[in-house]
């Protein structure tokens, strides 16, 4: 076996395959293994003695394995390529019989005028478990976004309609006294319906706000760093698509949180999104988030922006429901926000950025023993 012979005999050579944090195979024109380094031992579990000098496509699941062959013919017959200087996402099979997904780019070259393929393997596993594990996020989060949105825009309307609501039942009771006075009783009788309805609905209000009103999170001790750092991930998105520098820098040793994750990570992506639409016409774009300690038993989220600042003529409505600065949107973010914030028995304000921009800053309670809520 010339390839692994000339391999043993070049030190440099011999380190290079041996060292690498990538799995590298050698491969003839036969699809004998020649070269199977100690990366591709801890990814498929086989020993080099039990790999080298056999077929390739042992490494292959069905039905990658069998037209293994079948592709390596054609490209030595035509040409043709299909991943060679190109690489493709495709399957690994373990020795076990388990299969993993990897990164798989081919070279090809000659040594000792020999034809070789060299395969460089990336074990893509963790980062498609990341990938799962964001969309399991979005996906808690994106549920948990509706209920609160709609808990919020119930609760806004509910205040809003209680008092025409409570106009409409006023002047309808005048009309029902002036139409009574004039012995028009069948008008009499057409405000008393219009009265009941427009008791009906306030009652329906009522009820709907005492719902609201009584809704709690489900508080737990959670690690806030990390539920922060999970939100940046989800926030990434807001970030890269405006060429936005996003970096986080969480203070060690801090105790857990009494929190309820799903919706502090919702706070955390609003505030990121609202940074980073703040931004767009800027030239310098940054959001830097914290998660520091705070004074008396609290922990402190920080998100800060190199926008241009909060408008004089909003700064004092910023949290108020139904008031936004932008063409679409309903203006509910930041209240609700604050009142998932307030809920955890926090606070959340906004200041100006000592460099230019804004700063939201939220404090959450430390969790105490085993405290939950």
């Amino acid at each position: 076996m010339p390839i692994t012979r000339a391999a043993r005999e070049d030190p440099l050579f011999d380190a290079l395959i041996t060292t690498a944090v990538d799995g590298i195979v050698v491969i003839d024109d036969a699809s004998i293994v020649r070269v199977y380094n100690k990366a591709c031992e801890r990814l498929f579990g086989y020993t080099e003695n039990e790999v080298v000098g056999r077929d390739v496509s042992m490494l292959m699941p069905t039905p990658y394995r069998e037209a293994h062959a079948a592709y390596v013919n054609r490209y030595l017959r035509t040409g043709e390529k299909h991943i060679i200087g190109i690489g493709r996402e495709v399957p690994g099979r373990r020795k076990d019989g388990s299969t993993f997904p990897m990164y798989l780019s081919v070279g090809e070259g000659k040594v000792l005028d020999q034809r070789i393929f060299v395969g460089i393997i990336t074990d893509l596993s963790e980062r498609q478990e990341r990938d799962r594990h964001i969309q399991e996020l979005q996906s808690e989060m994106w549920q948990m976004s509706r209920l609160t949105d709609m808990g919020q825009v119930a609760a806004g309307l509910a205040h809003e309609l209680n008092q025409p609501l409570t106009a409409i039942l006023n002047y309808t009771n005048a009309g029902r006294d002036i139409a009574q006075e004039n012995g028009d009783h069948a008008l009499e009788g057409i405000f008393a319906k219009v009265a009941e309805q427009a008791s009906r609905a306030g009652a329906i209000i009522r009820r709907l706000r005492s719902f609201i009103e009584k809704r709690e999170p489900h508080r737990v001790p959670e690690d806030l760093g990390r539920t922060v750092d999970d939100a940046i991930r989800l926030g990434m998105a807001y970030a890269d698509e405006r060429g936005i520098q996003l970096r986080l820098d969480v203070a060690p040793d801090l105790p857990p949180a009494l929190i309820d994750r799903i919706q502090i990570q919702q706070v955390v992506v609003n505030l990121i999104k609202n940074a980073a639409e703040a931004m767009s016409t800027c030239a310098h774009r940054e959001i830097h988030v914290t998660v520091a300690a705070a004074a008396a038993d609290f922990l402190q989220v920080s998100v800060a922006d190199t926008g241009p600042g909060i408008e004089s003529e909003i700064a004092d409505k910023l949290f108020d429901a139904f008031v936004t600065t932008k063409k679409s949107g309903m203006g509910m973010g930041l209240n609700i926000c604050r009142s998932i914030v307030e809920a955890h028995g926090g606070r959340l304000w906004a200041e100006a950025n000592a460099g230019g921009g804004t700063v939201f800053r939220f404090n959450i309670p430390v969790a105490k023993g085993e405290q939950t809520a």
